[in-house]
């Protein structure tokens, strides 16, 4: 079972310098202005079967998404009292939260046949779930509470058919499950600067505007990529967001598996930084590699978070959400919430996943034998680095 965790509640409306952790922080104040940063230059490279090799998927299947910690959903999305069916990973579960608050992962199948119990992902409000195929009811808790005509069926002990689950906790916002049923419980790939960071930027407590799930034909790493490196934004982005960031590199920090890059948008000085009751994400964008595959990233007034579950060699399920300090309470409120939720879909959906589709597509033709990157992609070689430390 895992235990609700408690978090300062925190979860500023206008975010500033002085409501960040002390770590951001102390990131924040080491970004040089953009006319004293430093490229590096890279000889680096990585083979191309790192992409398209079903090997390689099932290392990675083997070692990390069935062995460790792997977000499932944002904890917010759930309030007491409530359930919601996920298949991102390709496995059906359950994540339910208990009146008590309390978080459970169970495997979507009834103890009496196997048939999922519920078979949409939306949010159900309720107390119990009933098979539709038998109608064997489950508290949220995962205990049978009731099967249809159970004077038909002899030495039946309820107690004996409860929900399957998985070990399961609350980190940073996230709701983390371990799916490999015969899998050492190892807690330890998540990082307590993690959870500080995000409760300081209010995620724990945050509400889900909006979600979109994006089915992408290209490997999972390949979608990652992106968000590890700047080098694309004022090319790729040139239409959309290219023109607010500038092409430098970000200020890293790796803690254990997970990685921080903060970076200053193009009208970033330091003295910015001292402006009075400034919103920081104005001036200043974070961007998160939770490992093994959670994607944060900070705008002005949302935070995107994004799952990416390895679905295949080059298939690739995404699950957006952006997450907002409240409810907007005026129409231009939810006109500013709309319009920038519009606007990150094109973004990531119109421009980065059709990128990355676009690059699966002449990886799989076997065009290149490897991959190269540069001084503004170094932060992709830290992660599989790290990535590759995991690997059996």
């Amino acid at each position: 079972m895992g235990v609700m965790t408690t978090t300062a509640e925190r979860n500023p409306l206008k975010p500033t310098l002085d409501t960040l952790s002390p770590s951001q922080i102390e990131a924040i104040r080491k970004i040089p202005s953009h006319d004293e940063a430093r490229i590096p230059q890279l000889d680096a490279h990585r083979p191309a079967s790192i992409f398209t090799g079903q090997e390689r998927f099932q290392q990675e299947q083997d070692s990390i998404f069935t062995a460790m910690p792997v977000p499932i959903t944002v904890a917010t999305l759930l309030e007491p009292g409530s359930v919601i069916a996920h298949n991102g990973y390709g496995l059906p579960l359950l994540v339910t939260r208990t009146k008590a608050g309390d978080i459970h992962v169970f495997l979507n199948a009834c103890q009496h046949k196997g048939a999922k119990l519920i078979d949409d992902c939306e949010v159900h409000k309720q107390n119990k779930m009933t098979c539709p195929y038998h109608a064997w009811t489950f508290a949220l808790d995962g205990k049978l509470v009731a099967a249809a005509r159970q004077e038909t069926f002899k030495n039946l002990e309820k107690h004996t058919r409860n929900l399957a689950e998985l070990p399961s906790r609350e980190h940073g916002g996230l709701v983390w499950a371990i799916l490999g049923r015969d899998a050492e419980e190892d807690w330890s790939s998540l990082h307590p600067q993690i959870a500080e960071d995000f409760a300081a930027m209010g995620i724990p407590h945050a509400r889900v505007y909006g979600r979109k799930t994006f089915e992408l034909a290209a490997n999972w790493k390949v979608v990652l990529e992106p968000f590890l490196e700047g080098y694309h934004v004022q090319r790729l982005h040139a239409k959309s967001i290219g023109k607010l960031f500038a092409d430098v590199p970000n200020v890293t920090d790796v803690f254990g598996l997970n990685i921080r890059q903060i970076s200053g948008k193009l009208n970033f000085t330091p003295d910015a930084l001292d402006v009075p009751d400034e919103n920081i994400h104005k001036t200043v964008t974070h961007a998160y590699q939770v490992f093994p595959n959670c994607v944060v990233v900070t705008s002005p007034y949302y935070i995107s978070v994004m799952l990416l579950m390895p679905r295949g060699p080059n298939r690739t399920t995404v699950d957006y959400f952006m997450l907002t300090p409240d409810a907007p309470r005026t129409e231009k409120g939810e006109a500013l919430y709309k319009k920038s939720y519009d606007l990150i879909l094109d973004v990531f959906g119109g421009e980065d996943f059709w990128a990355a589709e676009m690059s699966q597509a002449g990886l799989d033709s076997g065009a290149l034998e490897t991959v190269v990157y540069s001084g503004l992609e170094e932060t992709i070689l830290t992660y599989y680095g790290l990535l590759e430390s995991q690997l059996s």
